[in-house]
Parts: C-alpha cells; sequence; structure tokens
C-alpha cells in the first residue's frame, strides 16, 4: 500500500522550506520580521509532511487566475 501525499493533492498548493538566504530577502523586501508573518503550527498536516519545524518559514505558492502564481509565506510555531 503506497503513502497518500498531501501535496500530490490538486486543491493543496505547492509548500517547501525556505531556505535562510532567500528568507532575508523576502523579509527586506516587505520589511517585516518573520514572527509578524501569519502562522502555520507545527502540527499541521502540511508541516509534517515538508518536515517544518518551529522558527521556519514555508513559501506557498498557490495558482492564481490573474496572477499566475501568488506566493505565501507562513512562520511555523509550536
Amino acid at each position: 500500500m503506497s503513502k497518500f501525499s498531501l501535496l500530490d493533492h490538486e486543491l493543496i498548493p505547492h509548500h517547501e522550506v525556505m531556505d535562510e538566504d532567500d528568507l532575508k530577502t523576502v523579509l527586506a523586501h516587505y520589511n517585516v520580521e518573520r514572527e509578524q508573518l501569519p502562522k502555520l503550527k507545527v502540527t499541521d498536516p502540511i508541516a509534517l509532511e515538508i518536515g517544518a519545524e518551529p522558527g521556519n518559514v514555508v513559501k506557498v505558492i498557490r495558482k492564481s487566475q490573474t496572477a499566475g502564481e501568488a506566493l505565501y509565506y507562513r512562520y511555523v510555531i509550536e
């Protein structure tokens, strides 16, 4: 029996843990601290699947009818 991946479902947008260099660029662009970003609990099923840990920032890439792709950022908390 194969394991079901949340990321394979068509309604779940792509999630990835950001590296520190890209994160610094994004935070500087928006002039915010990581703690000011919307939150994502470490117990969220998608956070568990991608291996996110408290303190990480997750980039969410959603499909958009007007922009093609829209980027969202979530700060992982306990």
